[in-house]
């Protein structure tokens, strides 16, 4: 099978940064498929980027590579990073955004990305996704060993990921994505919250105080303009507002509170 290399970065599609990263791969594999999971991340927004990685990478078949360049340390002395784990590869700066990944049960194995012989001959300060990611990508895919990258490394950057927490009545997490939809997604699983309601309905309030009743399954179970709360396709629970954008009329973005509470029958 022709080997996959997917790409997420912040680079946008308005320049040329996405066509020369892909121009590098193809030049060294021209039977490379590059497929693009995102380009859109905010600039520099790391958190971010660890989460679309979380949600997308898994669905790929093994022996994927996952090519992931957010990079607000390029230049500086921050590492090149190579990952092998879930039968798969992922390459990034060292800065927290394969967090998630790096959090997952199952054998793992990290390398620092040293050896200038899989780089372009000319290193740009400003463009590492060109000029070490990308070739380092396209030679993995050829079948060099993750090894011969550089040493093993055991000490990655892991962001600050907000745990959730529980008391006999509440369980309290944060909202930590807002999608191109504007669903305010939380750090709640489908699990956790039917462990915690134990058959009960609920109430899920934000810390703006907006305060919704029960869970739907489908957006279309509320009136247009109304919210709701929803377990999305991420099985996180998330609070929407049907055929509206509910990020947007109520002003908030990740790091707000969201407490669920268990109501009496």
């Amino acid at each position: 099978m022709r080997p996959i290399i997917t790409l997420t970065t912040d680079f946008g599609l308005t320049d040329g940064y996405v066509g020369a990263v892909k121009g590098v791969i193809l030049r060294i594999n021209p039977a490379a498929r590059i497929v693009d999971i995102s380009h859109h991340i905010p600039p520099q927004d790391v958190f971010r980027a660890a989460f679309v990685l979380r949600t997308a990478t898994s669905y790929f078949p093994d022996n994927t590579i996952h090519l992931a360049v957010v990079d607000p340390g390029v230049g500086s002395s921050r590492r090149a990073i190579l990952l092998k784990a879930d039968n798969q590869l992922y390459l990034s700066p060292d800065n927290g955004a394969l967090t998630h990944i790096l959090r997952r049960p199952g054998p793992k194995t990290l390398h620092q990305i040293e050896n200038q012989n899989y780089f372009r001959p000319r290193v740009s300060h400003t463009f590492h996704g060109r000029d070490i990611f990308a070739p380092v990508a396209a030679h993995l895919s050829l079948g060099v060993p993750p090894e011969d990258m550089g040493p093993e490394i055991d000490d990655p950057v892991l962001l600050n990921i907000p745990e959730v927490t529980r008391n006999d009545s509440q369980l309290i997490g944060r909202v930590i994505y807002v999608d191109h939809f504007g669903n305010l997604v939380t750090n709640l699983t489908l699990e956790e919250v039917v462990s915690f309601a134990g058959g009960l309905e609920i109430r899920t309030t934000l810390d703006d105080g907006l305060s919704v009743t029960g869970v739907k399954s489908s957006y279309t179970e509320v009136a247009p303009g109304e919210y709701l709360v929803i377990f999305g396709s991420w099985e996180l629970l998330e609070i929407s507002k049907n055929l509206g954008n509910a990020a947007a009329a109520l002003g908030i973005s990740p790091g707000l509170g969201v407490t669920v509470t268990r109501m009496k029958q």
